[in-house]
Protein backbone atom coordinates (compact mmCIF):
# COMPACT_ATOMS: atom_id res chain seq x y z
CA UNK A 1 0.00 0.00 0.00
CA UNK A 2 0.94 3.59 -0.44
CA UNK A 3 0.82 6.31 2.01
CA UNK A 4 2.15 9.43 2.87
CA UNK A 5 3.20 11.29 6.22
CA UNK A 6 3.70 15.20 6.87
CA UNK A 7 6.78 16.52 8.85
CA UNK A 8 6.24 20.41 8.69
CA UNK A 9 5.71 21.80 5.75
CA UNK A 10 6.43 18.49 3.59
CA UNK A 11 5.21 15.48 2.29
CA UNK A 12 6.54 12.34 2.21
CA UNK A 13 5.41 9.31 0.68
CA UNK A 14 5.99 5.70 1.43
CA UNK A 15 5.09 2.10 0.35
CA UNK A 16 4.44 -0.46 2.69
CA UNK A 17 3.17 -4.11 2.88
CA UNK A 18 -0.04 -4.64 2.62
CA UNK A 19 -0.47 -6.37 6.25
CA UNK A 20 0.99 -3.78 7.87
CA UNK A 21 -1.59 -2.05 10.21
CA UNK A 22 -2.26 1.51 9.62
CA UNK A 23 -2.96 3.54 13.04
CA UNK A 24 -4.72 6.41 12.65
CA UNK A 25 -6.23 9.20 15.46
CA UNK A 26 -9.24 9.71 15.37
CA UNK A 27 -8.33 13.44 14.58
CA UNK A 28 -11.02 16.06 14.14
CA UNK A 29 -12.86 18.73 11.46
CA UNK A 30 -10.92 21.98 11.17
CA UNK A 31 -12.65 25.33 11.78
CA UNK A 32 -15.08 26.39 9.16
CA UNK A 33 -15.00 29.99 9.32
CA UNK A 34 -11.63 31.01 11.38
CA UNK A 35 -12.01 34.50 11.73
CA UNK A 36 -16.03 34.34 12.47
CA UNK A 37 -14.55 31.87 15.34
CA UNK A 38 -12.12 34.15 16.80
CA UNK A 39 -13.79 37.06 16.95
CA UNK A 40 -16.70 35.08 19.28
CA UNK A 41 -13.68 33.58 21.31
CA UNK A 42 -13.02 37.16 22.06
CA UNK A 43 -16.01 38.65 22.24
CA UNK A 44 -17.42 35.56 24.55
CA UNK A 45 -14.32 33.41 25.95
CA UNK A 46 -14.38 30.75 28.41
CA UNK A 47 -14.04 31.78 31.82
CA UNK A 48 -13.59 35.26 31.73
CA UNK A 49 -14.58 38.88 30.44
CA UNK A 50 -14.34 40.12 26.84
CA UNK A 51 -10.84 40.52 25.51
CA UNK A 52 -11.76 43.77 24.68
CA UNK A 53 -12.97 44.41 28.13
CA UNK A 54 -9.61 43.25 30.41
CA UNK A 55 -7.42 45.38 27.67
CA UNK A 56 -9.67 48.56 28.38
CA UNK A 57 -10.20 47.61 32.06
CA UNK A 58 -6.04 47.35 32.52
CA UNK A 59 -5.49 50.50 30.35
CA UNK A 60 -7.39 52.56 32.92
CA UNK A 61 -5.93 51.13 35.62
CA UNK A 62 -2.20 52.39 33.87
CA UNK A 63 -2.53 54.39 30.68
CA UNK A 64 1.12 53.68 30.11
CA UNK A 65 1.06 50.22 31.14
CA UNK A 66 3.41 47.05 29.05
CA UNK A 67 1.71 45.06 28.01
CA UNK A 68 3.82 41.13 26.59
CA UNK A 69 1.57 38.97 24.21
CA UNK A 70 3.88 35.25 24.62
CA UNK A 71 4.22 33.36 21.55
CA UNK A 72 5.41 29.75 21.20
CA UNK A 73 8.71 28.66 19.24
CA UNK A 74 8.81 27.19 15.79
CA UNK A 75 8.91 23.54 17.26
CA UNK A 76 4.95 24.02 17.83
CA UNK A 77 2.94 24.33 14.87
CA UNK A 78 0.85 27.36 16.31
CA UNK A 79 -0.57 29.83 13.52
CA UNK A 80 0.58 33.33 13.90
CA UNK A 81 -0.07 34.10 10.39
CA UNK A 82 -2.97 33.24 7.68
CA UNK A 83 -6.51 33.27 8.25
CA UNK A 84 -6.25 31.22 10.82
CA UNK A 85 -3.64 33.35 12.69
CA UNK A 86 -4.24 34.47 16.09
CA UNK A 87 -1.82 37.08 16.72
CA UNK A 88 -3.02 39.67 14.65
CA UNK A 89 -6.41 40.22 16.16
CA UNK A 90 -5.06 39.99 19.52
CA UNK A 91 -2.91 43.01 18.31
CA UNK A 92 -5.66 44.53 16.42
CA UNK A 93 -7.86 44.96 19.47
CA UNK A 94 -4.99 46.29 21.83
CA UNK A 95 -4.30 48.92 19.04
CA UNK A 96 -8.05 50.11 18.73
CA UNK A 97 -8.56 50.31 22.82
CA UNK A 98 -5.36 52.59 22.75
CA UNK A 99 -2.79 50.13 23.45
CA UNK A 100 0.06 51.98 22.14
CA UNK A 101 2.50 49.69 19.52
CA UNK A 102 5.59 50.82 21.58
CA UNK A 103 3.89 49.45 24.69
CA UNK A 104 3.61 45.61 23.04
CA UNK A 105 6.25 43.43 23.11
CA UNK A 106 5.90 39.69 21.64
CA UNK A 107 7.86 37.21 23.61
CA UNK A 108 8.71 33.81 22.67
CA UNK A 109 8.61 31.14 25.03
CA UNK A 110 11.36 29.14 24.62
CA UNK A 111 12.07 27.92 27.44
CA UNK A 112 15.40 26.38 27.65
CA UNK A 113 15.79 26.04 23.36
CA UNK A 114 17.77 28.01 21.55
CA UNK A 115 16.38 31.16 20.67
CA UNK A 116 15.17 32.01 17.70
CA UNK A 117 16.98 33.93 14.72
CA UNK A 118 15.13 37.09 13.08
CA UNK A 119 14.36 35.07 9.85
CA UNK A 120 12.46 32.16 11.53
CA UNK A 121 10.36 34.58 13.53
CA UNK A 122 9.97 36.26 9.59
CA UNK A 123 8.69 32.66 8.77
CA UNK A 124 5.96 32.09 11.70
CA UNK A 125 4.67 35.33 12.07
CA UNK A 126 2.02 37.79 9.98
CA UNK A 127 4.41 40.42 8.50
CA UNK A 128 1.44 43.30 9.02
CA UNK A 129 2.99 42.57 12.98
CA UNK A 130 6.13 43.67 11.59
CA UNK A 131 4.55 46.83 9.58
CA UNK A 132 3.14 48.08 13.30
CA UNK A 133 6.76 48.34 14.56
CA UNK A 134 5.84 45.82 17.72
CA UNK A 135 9.03 44.49 19.08
CA UNK A 136 9.76 40.73 19.10
CA UNK A 137 11.65 38.81 21.20
CA UNK A 138 13.33 35.70 22.57
CA UNK A 139 13.39 34.67 26.41
CA UNK A 140 16.72 33.45 27.23
CA UNK A 141 16.35 31.29 30.52
CA UNK A 142 20.52 32.22 31.11
CA UNK A 143 19.92 35.69 30.90
CA UNK A 144 19.71 36.53 34.66
CA UNK A 145 19.57 40.07 34.73
CA UNK A 146 16.16 39.38 33.00
CA UNK A 147 14.86 36.91 35.22
CA UNK A 148 12.61 38.09 38.50
CA UNK A 149 12.77 35.96 41.31
CA UNK A 150 9.25 35.28 42.70
CA UNK A 151 10.35 32.78 45.94
CA UNK A 152 9.48 29.09 45.95
CA UNK A 153 7.08 26.35 45.06
CA UNK A 154 5.31 24.16 47.63
CA UNK A 155 8.11 21.63 46.55
CA UNK A 156 11.28 24.00 46.53
CA UNK A 157 11.21 25.43 42.98
CA UNK A 158 13.67 28.22 42.62
CA UNK A 159 10.66 30.77 40.83
CA UNK A 160 12.54 33.15 38.29
CA UNK A 161 10.32 34.37 35.31
CA UNK A 162 11.22 36.49 32.67
CA UNK A 163 11.46 39.97 34.09
CA UNK A 164 9.62 41.82 30.83
CA UNK A 165 6.83 39.65 31.50
CA UNK A 166 6.28 39.21 35.38
CA UNK A 167 6.98 42.89 35.38
CA UNK A 168 3.91 43.95 32.35
CA UNK A 169 0.87 45.28 33.25
CA UNK A 170 -1.05 43.00 30.38
CA UNK A 171 0.30 39.36 30.09
CA UNK A 172 -1.45 37.73 27.23
CA UNK A 173 -0.51 33.72 26.91
CA UNK A 174 -1.14 31.74 23.16
CA UNK A 175 -0.24 28.49 22.28
CA UNK A 176 -1.01 24.93 20.75
CA UNK A 177 -2.79 22.21 23.25
CA UNK A 178 -1.55 18.95 22.18
CA UNK A 179 -0.33 15.62 23.91
CA UNK A 180 2.48 15.85 25.92
CA UNK A 181 4.50 12.87 27.45
CA UNK A 182 5.23 14.56 30.67
CA UNK A 183 3.23 17.10 31.25
CA UNK A 184 -0.26 15.63 30.10
CA UNK A 185 -0.88 18.62 27.70
CA UNK A 186 1.17 21.45 26.45
CA UNK A 187 -0.52 24.74 26.06
CA UNK A 188 -1.85 27.45 29.08
CA UNK A 189 0.36 27.22 31.90
CA UNK A 190 3.65 26.01 30.13
CA UNK A 191 3.61 29.33 28.45
CA UNK A 192 4.90 30.34 31.42
CA UNK A 193 6.57 27.45 33.03
CA UNK A 194 8.52 25.79 30.86
CA UNK A 195 8.39 28.61 28.30
CA UNK A 196 9.39 31.71 30.48
CA UNK A 197 11.60 30.52 33.44
CA UNK A 198 15.04 30.56 34.36
CA UNK A 199 16.89 27.62 33.28
CA UNK A 200 18.17 26.47 37.53
CA UNK A 201 13.31 26.52 37.70
CA UNK A 202 13.67 23.26 36.05
CA UNK A 203 15.47 21.35 38.46
CA UNK A 204 12.70 20.02 40.28
CA UNK A 205 10.18 20.73 37.38
CA UNK A 206 11.92 18.47 35.33
CA UNK A 207 13.65 16.44 37.98
CA UNK A 208 14.13 12.47 37.96
CA UNK A 209 11.50 11.97 40.57
CA UNK A 210 8.94 14.28 38.63
CA UNK A 211 9.86 12.34 35.02
CA UNK A 212 9.72 8.69 36.94
CA UNK A 213 5.97 9.31 38.32
CA UNK A 214 3.28 7.37 36.33
CA UNK A 215 1.30 10.01 36.05
CA UNK A 216 3.91 12.04 33.86
CA UNK A 217 2.47 10.85 31.03
CA UNK A 218 0.40 11.92 28.21
CA UNK A 219 -3.11 13.20 28.31
CA UNK A 220 -2.75 12.83 32.27
CA UNK A 221 -3.86 16.33 34.48
CA UNK A 222 -4.68 15.46 37.77
CA UNK A 223 -2.39 13.85 39.91
CA UNK A 224 0.62 14.89 37.43
CA UNK A 225 3.17 16.25 39.22
CA UNK A 226 5.20 18.26 36.17
CA UNK A 227 1.39 19.36 35.03
CA UNK A 228 0.92 20.83 38.93
CA UNK A 229 4.36 22.41 39.23
CA UNK A 230 3.46 24.54 35.95
CA UNK A 231 0.69 25.32 37.37
CA UNK A 232 2.35 27.02 40.39
CA UNK A 233 4.64 28.93 38.80
CA UNK A 234 2.47 30.09 36.32
CA UNK A 235 -0.08 31.19 39.79
CA UNK A 236 3.09 32.98 40.63
CA UNK A 237 2.98 35.50 37.97
CA UNK A 238 -0.47 34.87 36.61
CA UNK A 239 -2.09 35.46 33.02
CA UNK A 240 -5.19 37.97 32.10
CA UNK A 241 -6.04 36.00 29.05
CA UNK A 242 -4.59 32.77 26.90
CA UNK A 243 -5.45 31.70 23.53
CA UNK A 244 -4.92 28.80 22.65
CA UNK A 245 -5.65 26.38 19.96
CA UNK A 246 -5.77 22.61 18.74
CA UNK A 247 -4.96 21.10 15.40
CA UNK A 248 -5.90 18.09 13.33
CA UNK A 249 -3.03 16.00 11.21
CA UNK A 250 -2.93 18.45 8.72
CA UNK A 251 -2.10 21.17 11.36
CA UNK A 252 -5.51 22.88 10.36
CA UNK A 253 -7.14 24.64 13.71
CA UNK A 254 -10.40 22.33 14.96
CA UNK A 255 -10.93 24.29 17.68
CA UNK A 256 -10.03 27.94 19.46
CA UNK A 257 -9.92 28.57 22.79
CA UNK A 258 -9.55 31.93 24.67
CA UNK A 259 -10.00 33.39 28.24
CA UNK A 260 -9.34 31.92 31.93
CA UNK A 261 -6.10 29.96 32.27
CA UNK A 262 -7.97 27.50 33.58
CA UNK A 263 -10.74 27.06 32.13
CA UNK A 264 -9.76 27.85 28.97
CA UNK A 265 -6.94 25.20 28.78
CA UNK A 266 -9.10 22.52 29.79
CA UNK A 267 -11.86 23.05 27.58
CA UNK A 268 -9.07 22.56 24.83
CA UNK A 269 -7.65 19.06 26.91
CA UNK A 270 -10.84 18.06 26.45
CA UNK A 271 -10.98 17.96 22.86
CA UNK A 272 -7.74 17.21 22.83
CA UNK A 273 -8.14 13.90 24.37
CA UNK A 274 -11.22 13.16 22.56
CA UNK A 275 -9.38 13.66 19.21
CA UNK A 276 -6.25 11.82 19.60
CA UNK A 277 -7.03 8.44 20.80
CA UNK A 278 -5.38 5.57 18.56
CA UNK A 279 -7.26 2.54 18.94
CA UNK A 280 -4.55 0.32 18.61
CA UNK A 281 -5.40 -3.67 18.62
CA UNK A 282 -2.66 -5.14 20.86
CA UNK A 283 1.12 -4.95 20.83
CA UNK A 284 3.30 -5.40 17.58
CA UNK A 285 6.22 -7.34 16.68
CA UNK A 286 8.03 -4.21 14.66
CA UNK A 287 6.47 -0.59 15.19
CA UNK A 288 7.33 2.07 12.58
CA UNK A 289 6.62 5.73 12.79
CA UNK A 290 8.07 9.37 11.98
CA UNK A 291 8.87 12.26 14.55
CA UNK A 292 6.42 14.71 12.88
CA UNK A 293 6.82 18.66 13.01
CA UNK A 294 7.62 18.60 16.40
CA UNK A 295 10.87 16.49 15.75
CA UNK A 296 13.04 19.39 14.38
CA UNK A 297 16.23 17.65 16.64
CA UNK A 298 16.88 14.46 18.37
CA UNK A 299 15.59 16.26 21.58
CA UNK A 300 12.25 16.42 20.82
CA UNK A 301 11.98 13.13 18.54
CA UNK A 302 11.80 11.31 22.33
CA UNK A 303 7.98 12.71 22.02
CA UNK A 304 7.84 10.07 19.26
CA UNK A 305 9.39 7.46 21.25
CA UNK A 306 6.83 7.53 24.38
CA UNK A 307 4.34 7.71 21.94
CA UNK A 308 5.35 4.26 20.62
CA UNK A 309 5.72 2.53 23.92
CA UNK A 310 2.22 1.02 24.58
CA UNK A 311 2.55 -1.03 21.29
CA UNK A 312 5.93 -2.18 22.37
CA UNK A 313 6.51 -5.66 23.72
CA UNK A 314 9.96 -7.12 24.94
CA UNK A 315 11.24 -8.58 21.54
CA UNK A 316 9.44 -5.25 19.44
CA UNK A 317 11.79 -3.06 17.33
CA UNK A 318 10.49 0.47 16.71
CA UNK A 319 12.17 2.30 13.79
CA UNK A 320 11.55 6.45 13.84
CA UNK A 321 12.74 8.56 10.99
CA UNK A 322 12.53 11.96 11.72
CA UNK A 323 13.68 15.74 9.44
CA UNK A 324 15.68 17.38 11.98
CA UNK A 325 15.88 20.73 10.46
CA UNK A 326 17.19 22.42 13.52
CA UNK A 327 20.49 24.50 13.73
CA UNK A 328 21.93 21.59 15.45
CA UNK A 329 20.12 18.24 14.49
CA UNK A 330 20.84 16.72 17.89
CA UNK A 331 20.15 19.59 20.63
CA UNK A 332 22.42 21.31 22.82
CA UNK A 333 25.44 20.41 24.21
CA UNK A 334 24.13 19.41 27.63
CA UNK A 335 21.28 17.18 26.10
CA UNK A 336 24.51 15.79 24.31
CA UNK A 337 26.63 14.98 27.37
CA UNK A 338 24.22 12.91 29.03
CA UNK A 339 22.97 11.16 26.18
CA UNK A 340 26.71 9.67 25.81
CA UNK A 341 26.04 8.44 29.85
CA UNK A 342 22.74 6.19 28.60
CA UNK A 343 24.51 4.97 25.55
CA UNK A 344 24.70 1.12 25.76
CA UNK A 345 23.44 1.02 29.56
CA UNK A 346 20.45 -0.50 30.40
CA UNK A 347 17.45 1.86 31.81
CA UNK A 348 17.48 1.22 35.09
CA UNK A 349 21.08 1.20 35.55
CA UNK A 350 20.79 4.77 33.91
CA UNK A 351 17.76 6.18 36.18
CA UNK A 352 20.08 5.33 39.16
CA UNK A 353 23.00 7.19 38.29
CA UNK A 354 20.99 10.05 37.73
CA UNK A 355 18.98 9.60 41.09
CA UNK A 356 22.70 9.00 42.71
CA UNK A 357 24.72 11.54 45.13
CA UNK A 358 27.73 11.68 42.81
CA UNK A 359 25.07 13.18 39.99
CA UNK A 360 24.76 17.29 39.89
CA UNK A 361 21.73 17.77 37.77
CA UNK A 362 22.15 19.18 33.87
CA UNK A 363 19.99 20.73 31.90
CA UNK A 364 18.15 18.91 29.34
CA UNK A 365 18.55 15.67 31.18
CA UNK A 366 14.72 15.40 31.00
CA UNK A 367 14.73 14.26 27.55
CA UNK A 368 17.22 11.77 27.86
CA UNK A 369 15.77 10.28 30.68
CA UNK A 370 11.74 10.03 28.95
CA UNK A 371 14.04 8.00 25.80
CA UNK A 372 14.55 5.65 28.97
CA UNK A 373 11.14 4.70 29.14
CA UNK A 374 11.17 2.90 25.78
CA UNK A 375 14.51 1.34 27.15
CA UNK A 376 12.68 -0.21 29.91
CA UNK A 377 10.85 -2.02 27.25
CA UNK A 378 13.12 -2.91 24.28
CA UNK A 379 17.03 -2.74 24.31
CA UNK A 380 18.79 -0.24 22.45
CA UNK A 381 19.55 -2.82 19.72
CA UNK A 382 16.14 -2.97 19.18
CA UNK A 383 15.69 0.89 18.46
CA UNK A 384 16.35 1.99 14.96
CA UNK A 385 16.84 5.90 14.48
CA UNK A 386 17.25 7.65 11.01
CA UNK A 387 17.48 11.76 10.43
CA UNK A 388 19.82 12.63 7.58
CA UNK A 389 21.01 15.95 9.08
CA UNK A 390 22.51 13.93 11.61
CA UNK A 391 26.78 13.55 11.04
CA UNK A 392 27.87 10.44 11.54
CA UNK A 393 30.35 10.62 14.44
CA UNK A 394 27.25 11.76 16.24
CA UNK A 395 25.36 8.77 15.48
CA UNK A 396 28.00 7.01 17.95
CA UNK A 397 26.62 8.90 20.97
CA UNK A 398 22.58 8.09 19.83
CA UNK A 399 21.01 5.11 21.85
CA UNK A 400 20.20 2.41 19.28
CA UNK A 401 21.16 1.47 15.99
CA UNK A 402 22.25 4.07 13.13
CA UNK A 403 19.59 4.00 10.81
CA UNK A 404 21.96 4.96 7.81
CA UNK A 405 22.97 1.11 8.19
CA UNK A 406 19.85 0.29 6.10
CA UNK A 407 20.54 2.54 3.31
CA UNK A 408 22.84 2.38 0.26
CA UNK A 409 26.58 3.18 0.79
CA UNK A 410 26.43 6.25 -1.27
CA UNK A 411 22.57 7.54 0.89
CA UNK A 412 24.68 7.45 3.80
CA UNK A 413 25.32 10.88 6.03
CA UNK A 414 23.66 12.98 3.00
CA UNK A 415 21.73 15.54 5.03
CA UNK A 416 19.10 15.33 2.35
CA UNK A 417 15.60 14.62 3.15
CA UNK A 418 14.74 12.83 0.05
CA UNK A 419 15.78 9.27 1.59
CA UNK A 420 13.71 9.01 4.53
CA UNK A 421 11.24 7.25 3.02
CA UNK A 422 14.07 4.66 1.34
CA UNK A 423 15.41 4.58 4.72
CA UNK A 424 11.84 3.61 6.00
CA UNK A 425 10.84 1.03 3.40
CA UNK A 426 14.26 -0.45 3.85
CA UNK A 427 14.72 -0.80 7.16
CA UNK A 428 10.99 -2.19 7.82
CA UNK A 429 12.00 -4.85 4.81
CA UNK A 430 15.67 -5.72 6.74
CA UNK A 431 13.87 -6.43 9.88
CA UNK A 432 10.85 -8.49 8.55
CA UNK A 433 13.40 -10.59 6.82
CA UNK A 434 15.84 -11.14 9.64
CA UNK A 435 12.65 -12.10 11.88
CA UNK A 436 11.48 -14.79 9.11
CA UNK A 437 14.92 -16.52 9.59
CA UNK A 438 15.03 -15.98 13.39
CA UNK A 439 12.08 -17.95 12.98
CA UNK A 440 9.30 -15.57 13.59
CA UNK A 441 5.68 -15.93 12.44
CA UNK A 442 2.58 -14.29 11.90
CA UNK A 443 4.97 -11.00 12.57
CA UNK A 444 2.73 -7.80 13.55
CA UNK A 445 4.09 -4.63 11.94
CA UNK A 446 1.77 -0.70 12.53
CA UNK A 447 2.97 1.70 10.87
CA UNK A 448 1.88 5.06 13.48
CA UNK A 449 0.95 7.17 10.63
CA UNK A 450 0.15 10.46 13.04
CA UNK A 451 4.15 10.29 14.56
CA UNK A 452 4.06 11.60 18.15
CA UNK A 453 0.63 12.91 18.01
CA UNK A 454 -1.47 9.96 18.39
CA UNK A 455 -1.63 8.46 21.92
CA UNK A 456 -2.54 5.19 22.97
CA UNK A 457 -4.85 4.69 26.21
Amino acid sequence: MKTSFELGEKTFSIELPDAVKVLHMKGAEKVSAPQKTIANCLAKPIGSDSFDTIIRRKIGEDPDGQAVIVISDNTRPVPYKGDQGILKPLVEKMLEAGVPAANITVLCANGTHTPLPDEIFREMIDPWIYEQGISIINHDCLDEENLKFLGYTSTGTKIKINRIYAEAHIKILTGLVESHFMAGVSGGRKSICPGLIGEDSTFIFHGVHNLAHPKSVDLVLKGNPCHEEALEVAFSVGSDFIFNVTLNQDFDVTGFFAGDMIEAHEAAFHKVKDSVVIDAGGKYDIVITHAGFVGKNHYQAAKTGCAAIPLLKEDSYLIIGADCTDSDPVGKQTYKDVLKELKNKEADVFIDLLKSDDWTFVPDQWQVQMWTKVFKVIPQNQFIYYAPQIKKEDYGYLPGEDGNSFLPEDHRYSADDKYLPEFLESSLNMLMEKLKKEGRRDIRIAWMSDGPYGIVE
